[in-house]
């Protein structure tokens, strides 16, 4: 399942994505992203990131970095201020 979804995720990077303008609003694109958080933690949670990622791609979200967290995000953890 990891890999057909890496293969997609590269399908759509060939093929798909240049012949769209440029419209990305977040870095790395969604398509890097996914590719990542597939690679880092899977099929599931990876593409659990990657589709809650593409959700936020509306014009009412300013973007900017946002990168596949080093760990998976965890409900429990208490704020280190």
């Amino acid at each position: 399942m990891k890999r057909i979804l890496l293969l997609l995720f590269r399908f759509y990077q060939v093929v798909i994505s240049p012949i769209k303008p440029p419209t990305c609003r977040f870095y790395p694109t969604c398509s890097h992203y996914g590719m990542q958080a597939v690679g880092k933690f899977g099929a599931i949670r990876g593409g659990y990131l990657t589709i809650k990622r593409i959700l936020k791609c509306h014009p009412f979200h300013p973007g900017g970095i946002d990168h596949v967290p080093e760990e998976w995000p965890s409900r429990n953890k208490q704020n280190k201020d």
